[in-house]
């Protein structure tokens, strides 16, 4: 008989975006596209068949949060990180990155650093991968229509704190961290150039001016600085509370604010609010898509900051960029994702080893920690385990964590499980529950924040383009990942 197909994927309960229902089909793919949906695909038409045993087959995820490279270098994040995004479930990982300490730990133009991250990534990466880019420098600004039209880099960011405030705490070497100039300056005239230089690239890109967008981090420098030498001073809070307490939930709204303010005067209607961790910072993105109802914005949560609190154990392992919260604000998040006023959820994976991450000499010092820490490889569990619990969809999760992402980056071949997309296909079995241990996964990093939790829902298997990548606990084959140029070319129908 005619092989058709190159892989028939049985019994598999199929799970899509923007339906209401989990359907029973066989899935056939080829050529790393999916070709056809529907009963009983007979297997002899296949060159290989594998049997879903009736678990859920989810689209492969769209972390479109993560930083490759950002403690480690890049050449080897590449390939420990992704591996651990592909146990996850994760198909495609869009990274942050930006020029400064950190990263490749260099100033200079795009057009000299973009060369050598390409060099550090190719074939490197077990899933499909690309980049946002911060503007750090005046330069960048001018570089934006570059990185658009010759990198296929449509997407942009901006840190808020980052004027007057460091990575990991208070800072007053902000050129240097940064690698600019001593007449540079980070602060909100610079974002406000940005914005409109984006605005200006969405006129002179129509076809592309969807995908156009800037993302910020919102919280201001000065609100921190003040609260950190409060918090420091006043010694009564110590960890995560210390942390929350230095960084506070109203310097995420007032930043909001402010962002949403500039992104109206400078009518750059794609924006993307990163990470919100707070009721106050939901309650105010949300309030600035009313008053400002012609701006596309999108509101991001992290699964960090949906599973964890500050009365977690795990203390400065979970030192992060926002802080992790009290009980209460992640409460206040779930309900903005089931309310649907959250339109993706994401990692924020920054794989930071337990040698960098705390002060040997004083462990506990919540103010000697880095920020960041891994999560792609709970991504999906983290999401279906919990969402779950509070009533939440499989198609609800498919949106939020492949679909909406995928649409607004210019995925146009990812998100979704249909004839003409990308096989990026994760099979799940929601009934199997397992306890997280470091130990067992793929990152580098050799802890985890989320030791020791339940979650149901584990990934089995993921397919990315159809090619099996990851299998009951074992990375499969060689290195995949192919980088993705934004927006996509059109799905071949």
């Amino acid at each position: 008989m005619n092989k058709q197909f190159d892989v028939v994927i049985k019994n598999a309960r199929v799970v899509r975006p923007n339906k209401t229902a989990v359907d029973c089909l066989d899935i056939a793919v080829k050529d790393g596209k999916i070709a056809l949906l529907a009963p009983d695909i007979q297997a002899e038409l296949a060159k290989e068949v594998f049997d879903a045993k009736n678990r859920l087959a989810f689209p492969g995820c769209v972390d479109s949060h993560m930083h490759i490279g950002i403690y480690a270098p890049l050449a080897q994040d590449a390939v420990s990180e992704s591996k651990a995004a592909a146990m996850g479930g994760v198909t495609t990982s869009l990274n942050y990155l930006r020029t400064g300490h950190y990263y490749l730990n260099r100033g200079g133009s795009y057009r000299d650093f973009m060369p050598e991250v390409y060099k550090q990534s190719e074939g490197r990466f077990w899933v499909d991968y690309g980049f946002h880019l911060a503007p750090i420098e005046s330069r960048h600004i001018d570089e934006m229509d570059y990185l658009v039209a010759e990198h296929g880099i449509p997407s942009f960011k901006i840190f808020m704190f980052y004027g007057g405030y460091g990575l990991h705490g208070a800072s007053s070497k902000q050129n240097e961290f940064l690698m600019i100039g001593p007449d540079e300056r980070y602060d909100i005239a610079h974002f406000e150039f940005i914005m409109r230089s984006a605005q200006r690239l969405m006129e002179k890109y129509p076809e592309r001016a969807a995908n156009i967008s800037v993302s910020l981090h919102c919280e201001l420098a000065e609100i921190l600085n003040a609260y950190t030498k409060i918090v420091e001073r006043e010694g009564k809070l110590t960890g995560l509370h210390a942390y929350s307490a230095a960084r506070p939930p109203h310097s995420e709204g007032l930043a909001i604010w402010i962002a949403s303010y500039l992104a109206n005067e400078t009518n750059c209607v794609n924006i993307n609010l990163l990470h919100l961790s707070s009721r106050k910072a939901v309650d105010a993105a949300w309030t600035m898509q009313q008053v400002f109802p012609h701006i596309a914005f999108r509101r991001e949560v992290t699964v960090g900051h949906l599973l964890l609190d500050t009365d977690c154990e795990c203390a400065v392992h979970a030192k992060v960029n926002p802080p992790i919260r009290p009980r209460a604000d992640v409460e206040a998040l779930w309900e903005a994702v089931i309310d649907r006023k959250i339109d993706w959820i994401v990692s924020d994976h920054a794989c930071c080893s337990a040698e960098q991450k705390w002060s040997k000499d004083d462990p506990n010092n919540i103010w000697l920690a880095k920020s960041g820490f891994g999560g792609t490889e709970y991504l999906l569990s983290g999401v279906l385990s919990e969402g779950s619990k509070r009533g939440m969809s499989y198609n609800h999760m498919a949106e939020l964590l492949s679909w909406k992402p995928a649409q607004r980056f210019g995925l146009t071949t990812k998100g979704d499980l249909a004839p003409g997309y990308d096989a990026d296909i994760v099979i799940v079995d929601p009934r199997e529950s397992f306890v997280v241990h470091a130990a067992e996964s793929q990152s580098e990093q050799g802890y985890t924040p989320f030791e020791g939790s339940e979650l149901s829902g584990r990934v089995k298997s993921t397919f990315l383009r159809g090619a099996l990548v990851y299998d009951n606990g074992n990375i499969v084959g060689p290195a995949r990942g192919q980088y993705l140029r934004r927006p996509q070319a059109a799905r071949a129908r």
